[in-house]
This record gives C-alpha cells, structure tokens and sequence, in this order.
C-alpha cells in the first residue's frame, strides 16, 4: 500500500493538520510505503521542518513539480488564481496512478476522480479547521472516500447537510493540537502592560471585514494606545493581488498597509509567516477581533473574550455558518469597537465563557490519546481493507 500525504497549496497553513498523521503512521509502525508530496519550495521546507528525521528514515519525502510550458501559464495566471495548485496534477499523473491512498486537507485534488478518472485512487479528506462556513459543508465534501474531522458538529453536518454515510466520517480530535507549544509564546515587540487584541480577517471578500473596514480597525489602534494589537489576518488575504473566492463568486483586491500603521508602537503587523499558521498568535492574544476565519476555535482552546465584525449585515443568529459568533459580542463596524473592548471581559464572565465551552466540545472531541494517532489508526484501518480487497480480487483473478 502507497499512502501519501500531499501538500499544494501557495501557502503553509494547511501542513499542520496533516502532516502530523503521516508522522504518526510511521512511528505506528505502518506495513506500507508513507510518502509525504509537496508541490512549492515553501510547502517542502514546511515540511522538512516538522517532520524532521522521519523524512530521511521511515518517510518518503517526493517534490511535484510542473513541465516548463505549464510553469509559463501559472506564472501568467497565478497572480489572479491559483493556477499552479490546479495544474500539478495533469503534470502529475503517473505518480497519482501509482498511489492507493491520498490523504489531502483541501478540495482540488478531487480534479483527479472528476476529471482524470483515478476513480480507484481511495482520497481521504482531513480538512483544514474547525470552522463554519458553508464552503466546508458543499456538495464537494461529498466525493472523498472518508473524511476525518475533529469533532462531533462536524461529524453531523457532514452526514446531514452533506449526504455522507457515517461510516464515512471519522471523528479524530484536531492533530494540529499535537503540535501546540507548551507555553504561551508574548515575547513580541509590544508593551507588556496592555491587554492584546488580535485582529484576524478572513480573505473571503463576502464574509470578510478587511476590505470595507479594515483599516479604520487599524487606525482605532492607533488612536488607543492603551490596546496592543497583533494584526495577522488569514495567510491568503495578501497571497495575491486580488482574492477570488469559489463559494459565492467574489473578488476584491486587499490593498496594503498604510504607513501610519506600520509605525504604531502598539502595533505588530504579520502578514504571512509560520507565526500566523502555528498558533502563536492565538496563544498569546487576550482577545480575539473577526470575522470567518476557523481560527477562533484554536483561541478558544483557553476560554477568552471575543468581538466579531459583523460587516456585511449578516443575519447570524441561528444560522450554523456563524456559530462561533455565539462566542461573543457581535458588532456593526469600527464605531463600535471601543465600547465593546471596554466591556468584552465583563461580558465574557457573565455571558460567553459558558458559551465558548460548549461550542469548544462540540468542535473538537479531544482524549488522552494525541489526535494525529487516532486519525493515523483510520487511514491504516482503511489501507489494510483496501489491501484485503486487492488480494482477494487477484486471487479470482489468477482462479
């Protein structure tokens, strides 16, 4: 058996929620070959980083590359849409062939069974986050073989809103846990005496309040010293020039960061490094300003006040794509924001704590057992009858 983990994607937020399963398979002992996949330099020194010596020992590490006329077109194309995370895979096809299971955290690999054909290649989905939005539950989710998700919310809106059968879905708690630091990480160029909001936009420009009130949240920091602000919006908010998104047909260009902005005291500015994909800021943050992003549910592994920016007039309440907004107060716009910082810690003790609780067990179903092993029993459970099948078949076969 061939099992691979494949890594494509422009930026690194995805290899924490999977990687640690690949090296969990091997440490487990697994009869088969692992093989992890990466499609950019990015991806691979990502990779190299957490998996470390098992990428020379019990792991395969392969680099996906594209044949030059395709490297050409990407270059044209890329800096609108992801054109090079589509095209690997036409580049790429005898290696796919030769897989028996493909363990990805996004949706373009499902390019391989609707339009290639590779419909005995067994694709096990372990999504990335513990998120909300619609796109998470699409008609989409309903091609992959298997799907791993963190808890039981998700587990019950991919069999009821999705189709998939139960014996499809397997709850494994959030492998990306397992790579939490132990301790709280403040060691930021900030003053240490001040409460730290972190402010983290989504990139989707239906859902997220960058691009219509963005920096006035920024300038309100400015003007309010007596805040710290980490501002580590989404790794693909300023990916590319303009943000596309698939679920409701959007576009809308980000911008940059004025210089008034830079220069806060008060202020750290991150728009893209490991730090905004391995908790860091999460972790040492006090209080969490959003909007979409899954996020929120990795700040609330320790219960702490919220603000949600409801900047598109949404109707929320009740709808299970806004659920993290029950996790605290939701706000029009900017000229809210200083009365609702002022009281987000007693709103939190008397209203929310209980809230995010709850909405933190119903997201992750975390035991003793580290989450990137439950999840690495699944993929080899599903190997090993995979396995079984072949062998039967070549028997009649040769019968």
């Amino acid at each position: 058996m061939r099992v691979c983990f494949l890594f494509n994607h422009d930026q690194i937020h995805q290899v924490a929620h999977s990687l640690p399963i690949a090296i969990a398979l091997a440490k487990g002992g697994f009869d088969g070959e692992i093989i992890v996949a990466t499609t950019n330099e990015r991806m691979a020194r990502e990779v190299v980083r957490v998996a470390g010596n098992w990428l020379s020992s019990r792991i395969e590490h392969v680099r996906l590359s594209l044949k030059p006329a395709t490297t050409r077109l990407s270059r044209m194309l890329g800096g609108v849409i992801p054109a090079a995370k589509l095209l690997v895979y036409r580049d790429n096809l005898d290696f796919f062939r030769s897989l028996d299971v493909l363990v990805v955290a996004e949706k373009t690999s499902l390019l391989l069974k609707k339009h290639y054909r590779l419909d005995q290649l067994c694709i096990i989905h372990t999504r990335h986050g513990a998120g909300d939005r619609a796109i998470g539950f699409d008609k989409a989710s309903a091609r992959f073989d298997h799907v791993l998700c963190s808890g039981p919310k998700i587990e019950k809106r991919l069999i009821d809103e999705v189709g998939l059968r139960a014996d499809q879905v397997s709850v494994v708690g959030y492998p990306k846990f397992d790579l939490m630091p132990e301790t709280r990480n403040r060691m930021l160029p900030l003053p240490v005496d001040r409460p730290v909001v972190l402010y983290n936009p989504h990139p989707s420009p239906h859902l997220s309040s960058w691009y219509r009130h963005g920096h006035a949240v920024l300038d309100f920091f400015v003007e309010n010293p007596d805040y710290n602000l980490i501002f580590a919006p989404h790794v693909m908010l300023f990916e590319r020039k303009f943000v596309i998104t698939i679920d409701r047909l959007t576009i809308n260009r980000p911008g940059s960061i004025d210089q008034r902005h830079l220069r806060g005291d008060n202020m750290h500015i991150e728009l893209g490094s490991r730090a905004s994909t391995d908790m860091t800021y999460t972790q040492a943050s006090d209080i969490y300003l959003g909007d979409a992003s899954s996020q929120i549910y990795e700040f609330l592994v320790r219960p702490r006040p919220c603000i949600f920016l409801n900047t598109h007039a949404h109707d929320w309440r009740g709808n299970p794509n806004f659920r993290h907004w029950e996790a605290g107060e939701v706000i029009c716009g900017p000229a809210d924001l200083g009365p609702a910082l002022e009281r987000a810690a007693v709103l939190h003790e008397e209203k929310y704590r209980a809230v995010q609780e709850r909405l933190f067990s119903e997201s992750f179903d975390l035991t003793d057992e580290p989450s990137s092993d439950r999840a690495a029993r699944v993929i080899a459970g599903i190997a090993e009858r995979r396995a079984k099948v072949y062998a039967s078949a070549s028997l009649a076969e040769a019968a």
